[in-house]
């Protein structure tokens, strides 16, 4: 399960997808988010899923492998989607002692799992075509002109990049110590939930320390490397639009016009 976790990671491919500037890809991705938001029936889901499929596609990386971080989700997906089955007030069509089942609720509970769905897959298109370092810059960039308000934005880019970037270091970390556990006679799988919550106490003390002692490696490295961010500081690779980033702003402008038409008249 922990290994089927993309987000985070890094896809290394050659394809349209990779070469687009990181900052395209990041406003590609929020404004991605914010459509699905904008959508309110089928015909916004079918475009969105459409577009979500062109972009896979283009970006050479495995549907399978792109589908596979779904996984991990599975269970706030089926706590969002009974909520919203059975909590959403309207017309009944199944109802069993105090349980009821409405239209509305049946509506509501696939039209946000379709939403959760997309919005996991979209977010890991960015992350498995983009660099770290290609994230951080981007992210540099569009939040440059918070500086005004003496935001230190360089230092939030290079935070959220770290964040992201040891999602998977941590992941695999969990899963090398969860086999030691495993083979020192720990049981993960069997009994009660407050059983399991309790067998991952003797995993979790070990991946704090563990993430701590990364923290404070990384830490030093920089350090003895006189690392200083913000100001003054040159790049080895400056971030340049070329004609295809162009051509893909066009691209996103006409899927986000489509969506608000189809918000406005349908």
């Amino acid at each position: 399960m922990l290994r089927d976790i993309t987000l985070g990671q890094y896809y290394q491919t050659d394809s349209v997808i990779h070469k687009l500037d990181p900052r395209v890809k990041l406003i590609a991705t929020i404004c991605f988010i914010i459509s699905l938001f904008v959508v309110k029936n089928w015909v916004g889901y079918v475009l969105a899923a459409v577009f979500l499929v062109v972009m896979i596609k283009l970006s050479n990386v495995p549907f399978r492998y792109m589908v596979k971080g779904m996984k991990a989700i599975i269970f706030i997906l089926l706590i969002t989607v009974v909520f919203n089955l059975f909590l959403t007030p309207g017309e009944v069509l199944w109802s069993v002692w105090k349980l009821k089942i409405t239209k509305e609720g049946l509506h509501t509970a696939v039209m946000m799992a379709v939403r959760l769905s997309f919005l996991i897959i979209g977010s890991s298109v960015m992350t498995l075509t983009t660099t770290p370092n290609s994230l951080t810059d981007g992210m540099e960039k569009l939040m440059k002109p918070l500086k005004v308000f003496r935001v230190p934005v360089h230092e939030v880019a290079m935070m959220m990049s770290i964040a992201l970037r040891f999602i998977p270091i941590l992941l695999e970390e969990t899963d090398k110590i969860m086999k030691a556990q495993i083979a020192r006679g720990a049981d993960f799988e069997s009994g009660n939930l407050i059983k399991k919550a309790k067998a991952m106490v003797p995993l979790l003390v070990p991946l704090f320390i563990s993430a701590f002692r990364r923290a404070n490696d990384l830490a030093m490295a920089m350090e003895a490397r006189c690392y200083r961010g913000g100001e003054n500081r040159t790049k080895m690779k400056p971030l340049k639009y070329a004609g295809r980033d162009r051509i893909a702003y066009g691209v996103l402008a006409a899927y986000f016009a489509m969506c608000v038409v189809i918000r406005i008249y349908l």
